[in-house]
């Protein structure tokens, strides 16, 4: 392409712009689309929206089996009732499941991620909990359809050159594919799993096939277990998987860097977030026309779980959306990682975030 030259200088002759043919026939190129695909009638056939999909995760499945895999812990595997193969997923991955109740409860996928003819989670049964857990072992039974939401991955398995993985009680789960998987494509890897008891500790069966790589330390064998003795046995510059009761997890955060300051260390919980440095505050809401005090400890979800049992909810650790409510008036204070900034102008989930100061009016 040639273009002429001008010069800045007041008194010299200015050369107009001589477009090349290509550029003419690009120009009316450009005016044929606008009239054709975006003024006239054939514009919204031609070019129809794609919205972003924040829906359509969610399949009926048919329970196969319902099985005792420790005591107090049942397996239940799902499979599609066309016989179809089901999304693929990767290890750390859960799914939402729906109960007969309208409970929403989040378990991590512990089948084989290679095997797409089912999924299996397992639940272990907490009585004086919030019901979900014993709906499972109560009211599930092979043959049953139920509704389920996924598979999403709040727990990814990165690469690295080496793995120590620490699973306590039910929190195998989540760990019991990545073994599997390091396994298999040959990477340097070492899980310490931790229980009450054997009988309490499902999976062994399946573990037992990896000699020298699985340390079973219950606690009526080893005592109460020391993370930090565990993390000291991770080779320098390791990924650590760390999955059980808060204490672990929260020693483990606070020792880790001085441990293995060139290792990683990834963790998920199984239970709520404890509420660090809140303030008490007021929240109206609107539809009911009653406000609800939230305390200094507590979430805004379970303040609101007072007044509204039926509020829904999944995770309780910010990530999974289930919590969303619209704000009407006040300051948040965004304590999740998921909502984008767009999303925070009008919303909040009520698990996690609080008021910045003052009162709350949400849309419930």
């Amino acid at each position: 392409m040639t273009t002429s030259e001008r010069t800045s200088g007041p008194d010299s002759p200015a050369r107009e712009f001589e477009p090349t043919r290509a550029l003419r026939l690009a120009a009316r190129a450009t005016v044929a689309y606008r009239t054709v695909f975006a003024a006239s009638r054939a514009a919204s056939w031609l070019s129809r929206p794609k919205p972003v999909r924040n829906t359509g995760f969610d399949m009926s499945l048919v329970i196969e089996q319902v099985r005792a895999e420790a005591e107090g812990v049942i397996g239940v595997t799902l499979a599609s009732p066309e016989g179809h193969a089901l999304p693929s997923w990767i290890p750390g991955a859960h799914l939402d499941l729906f109960l007969p109740s309208g409970r929403q409860r989040q378990y991590s996928l512990c089948g084989d991620p290679d095997d797409l003819s089912s999924y299996r989670i397992a639940v272990r049964r907490i009585d004086g909990g919030l019901g979900g857990s014993a709906e499972v072992h109560d009211s599930l039974e092979a043959g049953d359809v139920v509704t389920v939401r996924g598979p999403r991955n709040a727990f990814p398995l990165v690469a690295a050159d080496s793995y120590l993985f620490v699973a306590g009680g039910i929190g195998i789960t989540p760990i019991l594919p990545m073994v599997k998987k390091c396994h298999a494509r040959g990477r340097p890897w070492r899980l310490v799993y931790l229980g009450r008891s054997r009988d309490t500790m499902p999976f062994l069966d399946e573990l037992a096939r990896y000699a020298g790589c699985v340390e079973v330390r219950p606690d009526d064998e080893n005592g109460q277990p020391d993370i930090t003795e565990i993390l000291t046995t991770a080779a320098a510059g390791a990924a650590v998987y760390l999955c059980g009761p808060p204490p672990l997890t929260s020693t483990a955060r606070r020792v880790m860097g001085q441990l293995n300051p060139t290792g990683s260390l990834h963790t998920e919980r199984f239970s709520a977030q404890p509420v660090v440095g809140g303030q008490e505050f007021d929240v109206h809401l609107a539809q009911r026309g009653t406000t609800v005090s939230v305390g200094a400890d507590e979430t805004a979800l379970a303040a609101i779980r007072r007044e509204v049992p039926g509020v829904a909810y999944s995770c309780q650790q910010g990530f999974c959306g289930t919590c969303r409510v619209r704000v009407l008036a006040g300051d948040v204070e965004h304590r999740d990682r998921t909502l984008t900034d767009a999303e925070r102008q009008d919303s909040m989930l009520i698990c996690l975030s609080r008021s910045a100061g003052g009162s709350l009016v949400i849309d419930l």
